[in-house]
């Protein structure tokens, strides 16, 4: 169940996205301001960003995030990211260690929550949120995250 406060902090954050992106059509300006709005809300992350999928190489690759310097390419179905891309789910991770054949580029990072993006049936990416907490995300997190993402589809 919502609480208020996260109800009214995601949908805080999703107005302020979309009247962010409104008049903005340069998706790499649309991807940088997402990934710095997540960063400045969300609490106890350490990692929030996207990777694209690039048709010519048919890889997950790194586009605009904040923190650490991160790993330039995913091979689809492999790690978490590469995983939800390819079967277009959200994945919560509790504990990356425990994630088969997770990728580590922040050995900081404990959990994760990963947000395919598609429109019209065609894949663009994921949104990839980590965390140095385990068992970070909950499903608020993922009802609020999934909108996030609806709301950039929009401007996309």
């Amino acid at each position: 169940m919502f609480t208020a406060t996260e109800i009214k902090n995601y949908e805080q954050l999703h107005q302020m996205f979309d009247a962010l992106s409104k008049d903005e059509h340069n998706q790499t300006s649309i991807l940088a301001n997402a990934s710095s709005l997540l960063n400045y809300f969300l609490k106890d992350i350490n990692w929030v960003g996207f990777y694209l999928h690039n048709k010519e190489t048919d890889q997950l690759e790194l586009g605009p995030f904040q923190g650490l310097p991160a790993c330039t390419t995913i091979a689809i179905g492999k790690g978490v990211c590469g995983l939800a891309y390819r079967s277009n789910d959200v994945f919560i991770v509790d504990d990356v260690n425990a994630f088969p054949g997770h990728i580590a580029c922040d050995a900081n990072s404990k959990s994760e929550i990963v947000v395919p993006i598609y429109k019209d049936g065609k894949g663009i990416g994921v949104l990839d949120i980590d965390s140095p907490i385990y068992d970070r995300f909950t499903e608020e997190d993922r009802v609020g995250l999934v909108k996030f993402v609806d709301i950039l589809l929009k401007h996309l």
